[in-house]
């Protein structure tokens, strides 16, 4: 698929080259006051852990789970990056945290970054000696009124998963629509695998600010996210509700955090994310890194942050066509899936090459991205999943047969 991939950007280079100065991505643009997030952004000074994202992975259920329905999809939402193993750790009561959801007719189309629809959760504080959150789903309908469920099926409160109870975790069913949705939030492992230090002196290399080294051999590399446990929601959604009366069968999706500023009343967006590793191994520059993060899902970046992503895929051996269509694969950045097909974020491209099958808890999409955006020239950082025997420096715990599927926290 990898293979594949450079093929189709190949091919379109020229035409994206043309789409994408008409579309205006490499002119001014005044981003909107927003940050994305990944494992290693940080803490800043108006954004806790808690309000922190780290992932997002959609999938049709069947994928993970053959006896599960067959349209059920699931979308995973991770927060709190890095939360030590055996320790408490809860959402934020003054934040929504939403799952944005755009019906999408053309698979090859470029994203509108415009919802239809948004699964929006919020907290209550922690209570009782079981330290549980009690939760809100709302859904967010375009022209439509929003519904706002606080009870399961069983008219029991929605409530989170604490630490103690992270082996039998609450599933809780509500009713959407005339549609039955599943509910989690917890602490689970995080899934996510990549040996991020040695992939910045990579690129250091590759750029020529460093010595020229490669990644660590599998006994050596080191999975910096082992062990370490992550604050999960996680939906299971048929798809009729996401249809919501229509026939699409292919939507773009996008996680956001809004907090609520005190002086205004109003929520602001704070966070936004989608595909994973796109702008950590795009830019180097803290300024740059911290405007890309502010922007909205859009056909527009600003022109420093353009000019920094050409240098380091020029920089990784890119011709300059190929550069362009690298970016417009991949920008506005939203994740995509056809839900036609089997999930799995290297499964199937679009005419763009970008993928449009979402993103399995295993996908090795470091491996797919270095190998992708270096044009070939980096392959893997040889970190995975199950890890390698011998090296107590990787590898995660099995993931669990059932929803949220995600391991148990550690």
């Amino acid at each position: 698929m990898v293979t594949r991939l450079r093929s189709i950007l190949t091919k379109t280079a020229f035409a994206c080259s043309v789409a994408f100065m008409a579309l205006g991505l490499t002119t001014a643009v005044s981003p909107s006051k927003i940050q994305a997030s990944d494992h290693d952004d940080g803490d800043i000074d108006v954004r806790s852990r808690a309000l922190s994202l780290t992932d997002l992975y959609v999938f049709r259920e069947k994928d993970q789970n053959p006896a599960a329905a067959d349209e059920d999809l699931i979308f995973v939402m991770n927060t709190n990056p890095r939360s030590l193993a055996r320790q408490q750790y809860f959402f934020s009561t003054e934040a929504r945290y939403e799952f944005k959801i755009s019906r999408t007719a053309n698979l090859n189309g470029v994203p509108t970054g415009n919802p239809d629809m948004t699964l929006r959760v919020t907290f209550s504080p922690a209570q009782g000696a079981g330290r549980q959150q009690r939760m809100t789903l709302t859904l967010l309908e375009r022209g439509k009124q929003p519904v706002v469920i606080n009870r399961t099926q069983g008219n029991r409160p929605i409530v989170t998963t604490p630490l103690a109870s992270a082996d039998t975790p609450a599933i809780n069913q509500v009713a959407i629509k005339g549609r039955t949705v599943s509910v989690f939030a917890g602490l689970r492992e995080d899934p996510f695998y990549f040996d991020v230090e040695q992939f910045f002196r990579v690129r250091s290399g590759l750029l020529g600010r460093g010595p020229s080294v490669g990644f660590r051999s599998p006994d050596d590399a080191l999975d910096f996210a082992k062990g370490y446990n992550v604050n999960t929601v996680a939906l299971r959604v048929p798809r009729k509700l996401l249809q919501s009366g229509t026939q699409a069968t292919t939507f773009d999706t996008w996680l956001t955090i809004s907090v609520l500023d005190p002086r205004t009343r109003q929520f602001v967006q704070t966070e936004q994310i989608a595909r994973p590793g796109i702008n950590e191994a795009l830019l180097f520059s803290q300024g740059n890194l911290a405007a890309f993060n502010r922007s909205q899902p859009s056909r527009s970046v600003p022109p420093a942050v353009a000019r920094e992503v050409t240098q380091v895929l020029t920089s990784l051996g890119n011709s300059p066509a190929r550069t362009t269509a690298l970016i417009g694969a991949f920008v506005p950045d939203v994740m995509r899936i056809d839900t036609t097909g089997p999930s799995g974020f290297a499964n199937a491209l679009n005419s763009l090459g970008a993928p449009v099958r979402g993103r399995m808890l295993k996908d090795d999409v470091i491996d797919i991205a270095l190998s992708v955006l270096s044009n070939g020239a980096v392959t893997t950082d040889n970190v995975s999943y199950d890890g390698v025997p011998g090296n107590p420096a990787q590898g995660h715990n099995p993931l669990s047969a059932s929803f949220p599927y995600l391991a148990p926290a550690n």
